[in-house]
């Protein structure tokens, strides 16, 4: 690791620790020529695999997209950012997960809607509205009727 300091080539590791949860190792260095303290952060680079839209075209996966998208479809619910959070790597995770170049953005959809399901009903439905299309009121009755069902099946259990 170059100085950033006097840009000498090299440096030596004094301290490591854990970071993030685990997800990232954080290093205290210091450099061999100046004698100049700093910190650098190692992450696994995984990548991500193309987003294949509706029309065909492909983009990159853009996590902050997904995230903007969640937290419209929660605006003014009660749930945690950290929470959306959680839900936005858990879906990053089923996407590195299926070990594929290309994903479509349906199968995204369906997981976004997975997690929403679990996180808020109400914003369940809001997005549901949007990504479906819901033309009028006998789609939005039935996509709620979708989500009492299992409750009305858990209460007789």
């Amino acid at each position: 690791m170059r100085c950033p300091f006097c840009h000498a080539p090299e440096t030596k590791v004094i301290d490591s620790r854990l970071a993030n949860e685990g997800d990232s190792v954080r290093r205290r260095r210091e450099c061999l020529t100046c004698s100049e303290r700093f910190t650098t952060f190692e992450t696994a680079e995984l990548v991500m695999p193309r987003i294949v839209k509706s029309d065909g075209s492909r983009v990159p996966f853009d996590d902050q997209k997904l995230l903007q998208g969640m937290l419209k479809a929660l605006e003014k619910r009660p749930v945690s950012l950290e929470t959306i959070e959680q839900a936005v790597n858990h879906i990053k995770n089923n996407l590195r997960a299926t070990g594929d170049r290309e994903v479509q953005t349906s199968r995204v959809g369906e997981w976004v809607m997975d997690e929403l399901k679990q996180l808020d009903q109400v914003a369940y439905v809001r997005f549901a509205s949007v990504y479906r299309s819901f033309q009028d009121l006998d789609e939005f009755r039935k996509e709620i009727e979708k989500l009492e069902v299992p409750q009305a099946e858990q209460e007789t259990d």
